[in-house]
């Protein structure tokens, strides 16, 4: 068995061959790698050959694939209960120990994915607003819900044209797009349409175009704006959220959300999503309010314990600042061998225990439209040199890397050490 025979398989029966695009290396180019097992900081291929895991399944894994304590929270659970469709401890449990924690989580419904916490926390502010339109910004990506897979037109937030066919005009009519880090076009739009807007949502740590870091001053210019305008502010922290901090961006920055979502790291690597926020606005879903959203394995006791047990870890023993100091040793290393082989027109944009490798640029790179052209070709020549010593990245140069409380110095280290064999092939 290996991941060539696998992929041929698997496209036969499988559009594109994979469950989600960025998994199929058509951004790399190559044949993707099919794994069988993972533990710690380690991916084992079908081949069984080891892999360091910078991708980490693009974020959840904050102690790494199968930490022994979450895992044995895991096993306890499948020996009681997969699924019960009716109420149980578990999710109960979760929730409070969120709504104790975060001031402006005063509620919170749990879901399947980040898409479907986005998907229904804008039906929530469309129904708190009484209005249609939602602002979202070129370069935050919210999940693949039609309303917000959407880019920017021609013009200042004028007509949005989907990402993806299957979406007809009519569904994005009300989407507005802006481009990031940019306050006056935000004003601009809000002056002329302000009182037609239900709903700001950004990604406060956009994520899933690069990382492009916003300033404080933009994202406070969304917060008082929003609130001028009786707009709700959504913190889409799918990513970011018990990652960067507990409390994710909104702790760091101190701007609190109306309304916030969350996944990844809530479900301790299971499919967890959240939607959360003011009481005021979570009080208006059903079968409390008026605002209808329902699933059959929302709350799985499975996600919930394992999710619960990964946020207590992170609380009780704060992983934060060791997993920020490691995270730029990696890329403190790597530039460092990449300037010794004779490339030195790379660098590292780090937060937390986030990472993205790109081309050096004059400026921080805070919109898409600043990412280099040679970004994409250039990435895709490093991946395929440290995946074939063992070092796994996500395989796209738009994706960021991740690390864990796994990734050890001794790890690290290594790391490097196949990133400079890999340079000197």
């Amino acid at each position: 068995m290996n991941s060539e025979d696998l992929f041929q398989r698997s496209k036969l029966v499988v559009p594109g061959g994979v469950h989600s695009p960025v998994r199929s290396f058509s951004s790399v180019g190559g044949t993707p790698i099919f794994f069988k097992e993972a533990n710690g900081a380690y991916l084992t291929s079908v081949e069984g050959k080891h892999y360091i895991d910078y991708c980490l399944s693009f974020g959840p894994l904050l102690f790494g694939h199968r930490h022994p304590e979450i895992q044995e929270v895991v096993e306890d659970t499948v020996r009681k209960a997969w699924s019960f469709g009716a109420c149980e401890p578990y999710s109960l449990e979760l929730a409070e120990f969120i709504t104790e924690r975060i001031p402006w989580v005063e509620k919170i419904r749990f879901v399947n994915s980040g898409t479907e916490a986005v998907m229904s926390a804008l039906r929530v502010a469309r129904a708190a607003t009484g209005r249609n339109k939602i602002l979202k910004f070129d370069g935050c990506y919210h999940g693949h819900l039609d309303q917000l897979l959407v880019k920017s037109g021609s013009g200042l937030a004028g007509l949005s044209s989907s990402d993806s066919k299957g979406i007809g005009p009519e569904i994005i009519q009300n989407t507005l797009v802006l481009p990031l880090d940019d306050e006056s076009k935000l004003e601009e739009l809000f002056q002329r349409e302000g009182s037609n807007i239900a709903c700001l949502a950004i990604e406060p740590l956009p994520a899933n175009y690069g990382l492009l870091p916003q300033r404080i001053e933009f994202l406070k210019k969304c917060r008082e704006l929003t609130t001028k305008y009786g707009v709700l502010l959504l913190f889409d922290e799918v990513i970011s959220g018990f990652r960067v901090s507990f409390q994710g961006m909104a702790g760091i920055t101190g701007i609190e959300p109306d309304l916030v979502c969350y996944g990844k790291i809530i479900g301790g690597g299971f499919p967890v999503g959240a939607y959360a926020g003011k009481r005021e606005y979570m009080d208006l879903v059903a079968p409390s309010g008026p605002v209808y959203q329902a699933g059959t394995l929302s709350a799985n006791p499975i996600g919930m314990r394992a999710g619960l047990k990964t946020l207590t870890k992170a609380w009780t023993e704060n992983p934060y600042p060791n997993l920020e100091k490691a995270t730029k040793q990696l890329t403190d290393g790597i530039l460092n061998l990449l300037s010794q082989s004779g490339d030195s027109n790379w660098e590292a944009v780090n937060f937390g225990s986030l990472f993205w490798l790109k081309g050096k640029t004059e400026k921080a790179i805070r919109t898409i439209s600043e990412i280099p052209n040679t970004h994409k070709s250039n990435f895709a020549t490093l991946f395929h040199k440290l995946l074939k010593q063992g070092v796994y990245l996500a395989p796209s140069g738009y994706e960021v890397g991740f690390l864990s409380s796994a990734h050890t110095k001794e790890i690290i280290d290594l790391t490097l050490e196949k990133t400079k064999q890999a340079l000197q092939g």
